[in-house]
């Protein structure tokens, strides 16, 4: 089991507040499969509007912090074999499904596992769950390329 903190996430992806999403990696093998954790808050900025009389948490969002857990796996496996001038772009979600509502308390657990690289695109079979639940599943592809100059 590897644990990944929240400083290696930090020098592992370029989000910040409040676009970072994923706390800490509780399990991590290289190329294969990654669980973070994301611990929910009713302090985050998006539960001001979403929704003021029953907060829950945005699915667009629960996607991003799954798609984040994807990048951490992909940069963490083959970190030497990626150009510094790179940026892990989301390409597509398919199959998303949305089960439970994600609410303030709730500590999401983004378990992603990589399904197939091929040169720069990447593809993963995700599910977000809480407490064993889940809240949201989704077929994740990203690409890697390198930033325009």
């Amino acid at each position: 089991m590897n644990i990944i903190d929240i400083h290696e996430i930090q020098r592992l992806l370029p989000h910040r507040y409040p676009m970072l999403l994923i706390d800490k990696v509780i399990e991590f093998t290289p190329g294969k499969h990654l669980v973070g954790i994301k611990n929910v808050t009713y302090n985050e900025p998006h539960f001001t509007g979403h929704f003021p009389n029953r907060v829950i948490m945005p699915g667009v969002l629960i996607l991003e912090a799954l798609a984040q857990a994807t990048g951490i796996l992909a940069f963490k496996s083959f970190e030497g074999l990626r150009s510094d001038d790179a940026l892990y772009y989301l390409a597509s979600i398919d199959n998303a499904k949305f089960k439970r509502p994600v609410e303030p308390g709730d500590q999401l657990q983004l378990e992603v596992t990589l399904v197939k690289n091929k040169r720069n695109f990447w593809r993963f079979s995700c599910v977000a769950t809480v407490d064993g639940e889940v809240a949201v599943s989704a077929d994740i592809m990203c690409v890697d390329q390198d930033m325009p100059k």
